[in-house]
């Protein structure tokens, strides 16, 4: 159901283009009773004469080149269900979806550099502004890789999927909301991105929250991989052309934290199962952490850095009698949060780990626009 909502939500996207540009369309123009002046036909009158009004058409680029990346993420994401994509091929869907965001950007902004935090101004000769070129274009690239499938990687239970990106998508409005009369009292100059982000992110938090009814526990429907390419497009689409990517990475904390965690699986050094969804014990009803099994002994320092993470209760390991590692909890943070608190339903587990979304978004905001100030000049706010 996943494309279901994805559709509605384009559907709903695609019908609010006249609004934004109500003003540009009709207001200034002969529409709305300003009738053009009729000029003398020489170069001196076309020289004096007045400014015809602008349609600001960056902005109608910089929308429909979203349309455009989310509709090409929502194709990706149906075929990824109905075939069931590998994960190495997978992983970089999303970058076939960001290639009009970065024309666009390139062409209507075409911004390359970065404020250099205070304390690393030493190791650049001073400098407080930094030009990456080519290489900024890398990280939008690898941004708009990270946040599909991180919200592909954190799920495997019911509702995970849709209320983490439902948080997330009201934790980035909140922040767009601060550059928003009434809570500044001047034309802001981040005012039009902010709003950019307000006209895609309310309707996907409606089609998050109804999508999130069917799929709670017990889950009526599933939302497939389609669901996660989409949010997670969603959010990288308002982060880099509302140009606050580094403000949303601090509401990834989690999924960073997750990626993180499961990369020694991803990237193959220890084994990695098809699926690594928390374990269903049918006796009790309760999820427990899944495990992989070590088919072929690993690496020293490999298992030497499975048991380092068990003695910090990191993960769970059973070792055999020769004290060789034979088995271990899958690295997921879904794993993790099961090891440390027991075995849970899985309303509650989700619930909890909902919540520590709610917390780490809240840190990650007031660490914002409360602790930038000691890295940096000043605050855009």
């Amino acid at each position: 159901m996943g494309a279901i909502s994805a559709v509605v939500f384009l559907l709903t996207t695609i019908t609010f283009i006249p609004f934004p540009f109500y003003k540009d369309i009709v207001a200034a123009t002969s529409g709305g009773g300003n009738r053009d002046i009729p000029m003398i036909d020489t170069p001196s009158a076309v020289e004096s004469g007045r400014l015809l009004h602008k349609f600001p058409h960056n902005k109608l680029a910089s929308y429909l080149s979203a349309l455009l990346s989310l509709q090409s993420i929502v194709i990706l994401g149906i075929g990824d269900d109905l075939f069931d994509i590998r994960w190495r091929h997978k992983l970089f869907i999303p970058v076939f979806a960001s290639i009009p965001l970065l024309v666009v950007y390139f062409v209507d902004f075409g911004v390359t550099s970065i404020v250099v935090p205070t304390p690393l101004r030493p190791l650049f000769g001073g400098a407080e502004i930094l030009n990456l070129g080519p290489v900024y274009y890398v990280y939008m690239a690898l941004f708009s890789i990270f946040c599909p499938n991180s919200i592909n990687i954190l799920a495997g239970i019911n509702g995970i999927e849709v209320a983490q990106s439902a948080v997330i998508a009201c934790l980035i409005m909140a922040n767009d909301m601060l550059y928003l009369p009434p809570f500044t009292s001047y034309n802001h100059p981040a005012r039009d991105t902010h709003l950019f982000s307000l006209y895609l992110l309310l309707p996907f938090t409606g089609v998050s929250l109804a999508l999130l009814l069917h799929n709670w526990y017990p889950a009526r429907v599933f939302v497939g991989d389609t669901y996660c390419y989409f949010a997670g497009m969603v959010f990288a689409v308002v982060g880099i052309l509302g140009h606050f990517s580094k403000t949303l990475w601090l509401l990834f904390i989690p999924q960073a934290f997750n990626f993180l965690y499961s990369s020694p699986q991803l990237f193959k050094l220890v084994p990695c199962p098809r699926h690594r969804l928390p374990h269903f014990n049918r006796q009790t009803g309760l999820l427990e952490p899944s495990r992989a099994d070590l088919v072929k002994p690993l690496h020293r320092l490999l298992e030497w850095g499975l048991k380092l993470l068990a003695q910090f209760k990191l993960i769970w390991i059973r070792c055999d009698e020769s004290g060789r590692v034979v088995e271990f909890s899958n690295l997921t943070i879904l794993n993790l949060w099961l090891v440390w608190r027991g075995p849970l339903r899985e309303d509650t587990l989700a619930l909890e780990l909902v919540s520590l979304q709610v917390a780490c978004g809240f840190v990650g905001l007031i660490a914002r626009h409360k602790l930038a100030l000691l890295i940096f000049d000043t605050d855009n706010l």
